[in-house]
């Protein structure tokens, strides 16, 4: 990789946290037209939304940029931000994902390769019926060329916010923008759908993987989960890997064009199943703002009720179901991986106290799902974090979390129910635990698409139909001082060194219950055991 040559001796680039590298950046590489290129939506805030007439659609879009050409023309702008014939030019990287409640809020993004006029979304409850319009908001981003080998890249994100909708209904939508309407015939093949968390709960499915990339492998997961038809999906960071590093150090490099690489892939997907993304290392790109997660702001609308939305996009949570998911950003406590570690002031462990004690204490809520991006407990080449272990575990037990998933190693590695940080009930492959008597079961889902990882010597696969047990593994967990400290651990149950993603089952009703699954690229089930609580 070409490092980019921007001066900072590397002793010190090696200690530079991921605020100070943006400052760095910033101070070298700005540009008047970045001052310009970049809209105030940038920090993920929504303005006030809008009611609409009939059928109960309550819209939500921004303001500024709303109805406008998607970023003015100006001198020495790339052909990105030039409005071209809107006719010539097709919307692509249509990704959903929920609001803050998942029966009556949806947000919609997509992207447009050139600088349209009066971008706009089009929803109805059927395809033929898509009469209702709303303006989208624009949030227009721009990178510098960060090596000799990589170009300034000028890139157009546009994002609707869909509020007042009718709980367990199907909507039809369709994105464009002046000379490319959706609702004419000849653009009709172009229509996405989504459809709302019920009113009540009901069994449903959702799927679970991180660290996915750009490659044949990435897309092939991509259609095997759309055959799972799941409410929605967790993606627990390392989205893109536009940053191909991910040491979170002023060295590491990335290539925004990957970005629209990603988008397109996951499109077949993501313009249906609501996909929910929390950061990894690989996704803090420091040239966006003081954390790092400004070009995730631009990309994606998230739910909005974490501890700082504006900041922290990755944090968040949200209830489908009788499923209370919480997802938490692993880069603000991590000990591996320093560079943005204590950026929330803890703020996001205090709000994680609060939200899980809140889903805990709701009648309606029978599980409680965690998904971030270090692992917890795995004993694959990163290894656990003690980072995790000290900010969060003790919040785990407290509020009788029930399923935690992870990235970070690509593999497929399952645990035992985890209790005081030993075994406290074996789950064998097939079997049940009940997380208020045993403990939690961790899982670690890192095989989405990237190169996979393997396990330590002498240390066999184990998993559905390929059965090696051991008594123990020796592995380690990362230290506050950055170093690993060996463990010899009893915990893994199952290991599978392939390309691979959860499926969850939730059954609602008398009976209530979470069936896991770990299904492999070829969709054949790897691993399966059921939670149930009170069992």
């Amino acid at each position: 990789m070409d490092t980019p040559d921007l001066g900072i001796p590397k002793p010190l680039a090696d200690r530079m946290s991921m605020a100070e590298q943006h400052e760095y950046l910033r101070a070298k590489l700005a540009r008047p037209r970045t001052r310009t290129s970049r809209r105030t939506a940038l920090t993920g805030g929504l303005v006030a939304a809008g009611v609409v007439a009939g059928n109960g659609l309550l819209i939500g879009s921004g303001t500024a940029s709303a109805g406008q050409s998607a970023t003015a023309p100006a001198p020495g702008t790339s052909p990105a931000t030039r409005a071209v014939d809107g006719s010539m030019v097709a919307p692509f990287g249509r990704h959903l994902a929920f609001g803050a409640d998942p029966r009556t809020q949806m947000r919609v993004s997509w992207q447009v390769p050139f600088a349209v006029k009066r971008p706009f979304l089009r929803v109805g409850l059927k395809p033929w019926e898509l009469s209702r319009k709303v303006d989208a908001e624009v949030r227009a981003l721009h990178t510098p060329s960060l090596t000799k080998k990589l170009p300034a890249v000028e890139q157009l994100y546009l994002h609707v916010a869909l509020d007042g909708l009718r709980p367990g209904t199907t909507y039809y939508y369709g994105v464009g923008h002046d000379g490319f309407d959706p609702a004419s015939a000849e653009r009709l093949g172009t229509l996405g759908s989504f459809r709302t968390a019920p009113a009540a709960p009901e069994t449903f499915v959702f799927t679970a993987f991180g660290d996915q990339g750009v490659s044949y492998d990435a897309l092939a997961g991509d259609q095997v989960i759309l055959g799972q038809n799941p409410a929605f999906h967790l993606h627990a960071g390392d989205i893109c890997y536009a940053d191909t590093t991910g040491h979170g150090k002023e060295s590491d490099t990335y290539d925004a064009r990957v970005w629209d690489q990603f988008l397109a892939q996951t499109e077949s997907v993501a313009k249906s199943v609501p996909w929910m993304v929390t950061t990894g290392n690989h996704d803090m790109e420091a040239w966006y703002s003081p954390n790092g997660y400004g070009g995730q702001s631009a990309r994606w609308s998230l739910p909005e009720n974490g501890p700082d939305p504006a900041n922290a996009p990755g944090i968040y949570s949200f209830v489908y179901g009788n499923v209370g998911v919480v997802a938490l950003d692993a880069n603000d406590v991590s000990y591996e991986i320093p560079a943005n570690k204590g950026y929330t002031n803890g703020r996001q462990t205090d709000w994680l106290d609060r939200r899980l004690g809140k889903l805990r204490a709701s009648a309606a809520v029978d599980f409680v799902v965690v998904f971030f991006h270090h692992c917890v407990y795995s004993t694959s080449t990163h290894a656990s974090d003690g980072g995790m272990r000290d900010a969060w575990l003790p919040l785990f037990t407290k509020h009788q979390v029930d399923l935690v998933i992870n990235g970070h190693n690509h593999v497929y590695e399952r645990t035992d129910a985890v209790k005081n940080g030993a075994v406290g009930r074996p789950v064998p492959i097939g079997g049940s635990t009940d997380p208020t008597r045993d403990g939690i079961v961790y899982v670690t889902a890192g095989g989405a698409g990237k190169d996979l990882y393997g396990f330590g010597p002498g240390v066999k696969d184990s998993y559905e139909g390929n059965v090696h047990d051991h008594d123990h593994i020796v592995s380690f967990h990362w230290t506050k001082a950055r170093q690993p400290d060996p463990d010899v651990v009893e915990w893994s149950r199952v290991r599978y060194t392939g390309f691979s993603f959860l499926a969850v089952e939730a059954v609602a009703g008398p009976g209530a219950r979470l069936k896991v699954s770990a299904l492999a690229q070829n969709g054949e089930r790897v691993d399966h055991f059921e939670i149930r609580r009170g069992s």
